[in-house]
């Protein structure tokens, strides 16, 4: 079964702490987990978001399209990135979470993926 690893973080705290101990060393953790994720098979994308001052959001009121610089929600933590994998269950699941970097700074929200399209490699 195929899960969201979305990782929120505080983008200030982060920013900060790039700062202090360098992007090279914030990264580091993020590269071997992923090389873990690849070694046991079981990661199917993931990608690390832009700062969501880069964010626009569409909406649409009344039929007609609004576009917003910026992301809609404002919260303590923001989305920084995700890792989709593929596990036997949510156990599993949870256990590559709970691995993930951004556990120990921030959340890791796991997310079971509603497949809305037939996957051509299972018939």
């Amino acid at each position: 079964m195929k899960y969201m690893l979305l990782i929120y973080v505080d983008e200030a705290k982060g920013a900060q702490v790039a700062k202090e101990v360098g992007e090279t060393q914030m990264t580091a953790p993020y590269i071997a987990y992923t090389e873990a994720l690849q070694k046991a098979g079981v990661i199917v994308g993931g990608d690390r978001l832009q700062p969501t001052t880069t964010a626009t959001t569409v909406r649409i009121d009344d039929g007609k399209t609004r576009v917003l610089n910026g992301p809609y929600a404002e919260t303590r933590e923001q989305l920084g990135g995700y890792y989709m994998i593929d596990v036997p269950d949510l156990d599993a699941a949870l256990s590559w979470a709970a691995r993930c970097p951004a556990a120990s700074h921030g959340t890791v929200e796991v997310r079971p993926l509603w497949a809305m399209t037939r996957d051509p490699r299972n018939g």
